[in-house]
């Protein structure tokens, strides 16, 4: 009788790839978790159970077959695992990386639930897909018949990129469009290094390319070509812009200096580590260097900032949050990661006000939610990541969008109020917005696309 590959999850316990130690990590922008070895791998995707209803593929926004790629890990078929892992993700490799797996899949694991600890499904994933591109796994789309439908997506953050490659699989001609000078959208320029190496997302892209997909940039739709003439010069859109306007945090003092938006600072980053000249960032402005940092907002993009700020070496950093830390939206993974490289968390924590010296900041007024006491912190550079917004200019009076600015969308669906025209990712009014869910809806965008082009040839 054959040896049972699987549900070892009681004799053998959770084990994540080793981490970089804190004071290591501090000091630059590479990623902080080892890859797995290949028995590593294989061992804890032996844990899996197998369960009949698997909560972590329904708690997939991609709806990833988690259960059958973790059991090909285990039985050694490692190039099947890969396949399967493709078959509906874009970017596993990424996804891998930067997902809030304690909030989706691994935070859904049965075993998890039953006290055992979650399968390491994310760093599974991150090893298959790595193992992928060494072993010459990973080959661009080879469509069995091209199709002469063309297709124009705005924005090439993972939304459009997840459409993009799911249209040219099936054939069609698809021409990305992106207001940056690199494609990836905030892979690119949002998410910090030390989540998502830079040349992760670069390879991706390259990988499209080699695919069939054309890539326009430092285009800004609406300046550079007007919404009209890219309609006439593809047969459908889709608008993939993501959420890149900052909103505004009013108070005493709030238009000071040094009280910068979270995108920007982070963007800021990301093109140093490219080796881009960044006047904003030499001049100071927009460099944590030598400052005391309080960054507030409590969800991924602020903890994005406060890990970022050790690494250029803030003097201090400090995380305002409203709430408490079980109700925080970023991931309770992160928060322990910045806690270790010493930033310093204040829960129910909201700014009342900031103080200044001159022009510039130099310190925030704190109430605590629950009891109502305030107190001052001083600080040198404040970075707000208290949420963004769409920027829907370029098709204000075409499409249907709700006063926020959000494209109004059928219910469950991509479609716009334009025919032919059809929406993906963050620029829908969305409740959860994480590259994956983003990655998501630009499949679903891609597969509402494709079926309305049939429908015209009909």
């Amino acid at each position: 009788m054959a040896k049972q590959p699987m549900l070892k999850f009681v004799q053998i316990e959770r084990d994540m790839p080793a981490k970089r130690d804190a004071s290591e990590r501090r000091e630059d922008f590479h990623e902080i978790y080892a890859e797995y070895a290949k028995a590593k791998a294989e061992e804890q995707a032996s844990r899996c159970s197998q369960c009949g209803v698997p909560y972590c593929q329904s708690h997939c926004p991609l709806q990833n077959n988690i259960p059958d790629w973790l059991r090909m890990t285990a039985t050694g078929r490692l190039q099947e695992a890969y396949e399967i892992s493709q078959a509906t993700n874009t970017f596993p490799e990424i996804c891998g990386r930067i997902c809030p797996q304690d909030r989706l899949c691994e935070g859904n694991c049965v075993i998890e639930q039953s006290g055992h600890g979650t399968v390491t499904i994310g760093s599974v994933e991150k090893y298959i897909t790595d193992t992928a591109w060494e072993e010459g796994w990973v080959q661009p789309a080879a469509p069995a018949v091209e199709r002469a439908e063309s297709v124009g997506i705005i924005g090439a953050g993972p939304g459009g990129l997840a459409a993009a490659d799911m249209l040219r699989r099936a054939g069609v001609q698809v021409t990305v469009y992106d207001r940056y000078d690199r494609a990836g959208g905030l892979l690119t320029y949002g998410i910090p290094g030390f989540k998502l190496e830079k040349d992760v997302v670069m390879r991706r892209n390259e990988l499209l390319e080699k695919g069939g997909v054309t890539f326009v940039l430092n285009c800004n739709i609406g300046e550079d070509m007007s919404f009209d003439d890219l309609r006439k010069k593809h047969d459908a859109i889709i608008i993939a812009t993501g959420v890149y306007k900052s909103r505004d945090l009013g108070g005493p003092g709030s238009g000071a200096d040094g009280i910068e938006k979270a995108i920007d600072f982070l963007t800021a980053s990301n093109r140093k580590s490219f080796g881009d000249a960044v006047e904003d960032f030499d001049n100071g402005r927009l460099n944590a260097a030598g400052k005391k940092v309080v960054v507030i907002g409590g969800g991924d993009t602020a903890m994005d900032c406060v890990r970022t700020s050790i690494r250029q070496g803030a003097t201090s950093v400090k995380c305002l949050y409203r709430r408490d830390r079980a109700n925080m939206p970023g991931s309770q993974r992160e928060v322990a990661n910045a806690e270790e490289e010493g930033v310093v968390f204040e829960w129910l924590s909201a700014p009342k006000g900031f103080a200044t010296k001159g022009d510039k900041v130099s310190g925030v007024r704190v109430r605590h939610t629950g009891t109502g006491e305030e107190h001052d912190i001083e600080c040198a550079g404040l970075f707000l990541a208290i949420g963004h917004t769409p920027n829907t200019s370029q098709v204000k009076g075409q499409l249907d969008m709700d006063d926020a600015g959000y494209l109004i969308t059928t219910p469950g669906r991509s479609f716009t109020s334009v025919e032919g025209v059809f929406a993906a990712g963050d620029v829908q009014d969305t409740v959860y917005r994480q590259a994956i869910t983003a990655a998501g809806s630009g499949c679903a965008a891609a597969m509402d696309c494709e079926k309305w082009l049939e429908e015209q040839d009909a």
